[in-house]
């Protein structure tokens, strides 16, 4: 580095031609950049397409284990899933859930299911849910949509 006595003396040294090509080009390079990543991420919200009930049908199968729906679901190891879409946490008649559940102040919509599926444990410490959670985005959503088909009662609801 050389000695500049413009600075030692407390003023700036004026910008130069170099200098200020210099800025404009690492101007322009930051917004490229931005605008690229912007469009990726664009793009990739858009790859996970709607759920698909059917296909969700196949996902539940995973849960099973600890959960139900339909007008048959009872509360087993886990809640019956009945309504589960849109309804608070920790509220469904006859389970005994975590205080970490009953006090999450969560609404199981779309995007918090969706959250709570890829990492339960993530989203709500202390939870009694053993599952780590589904790992693909679009099994998430055929899940979600298998889901909403089913109202407090376990009748399959009209989309």
């Amino acid at each position: 580095m050389r000695f500049n006595p413009q600075i030692a003396k407390g003023s700036r040294p004026k910008p130069t031609l170099n200098s200020l090509k210099e800025a404009t080009m690492k101007s322009t390079l930051l917004g490229l950049t931005t605008a690229i990543l912007t469009t990726v991420g664009s793009a990739h919200a858009l790859e996970a397409s709607p759920g698909n009930a059917e296909a969700g049908a196949t996902v539940f199968k995973r849960c099973m284990a600890c959960h139900s729906v339909g007008p048959d679901a009872k509360n087993g190891v886990g809640p019956a899933l009945n309504g589960v879409v849109g309804r608070a946490a920790g509220v469904y008649p006859g389970y005994d859930y975590s205080a970490a559940n009953k006090n999450s102040g969560l609404t199981w919509d779309e995007p918090t299911l969706t959250t709570y599926l890829h990492a339960p444990r993530k989203l709500v410490p202390g939870t009694k849910m053993t599952f780590a959670g589904l790992s693909k985005d679009q099994d998430i959503a055929d899940v979600i949509a298998y889901l909403k088909q089913f109202n407090a009662q376990g009748q399959k609801v009209a989309p």
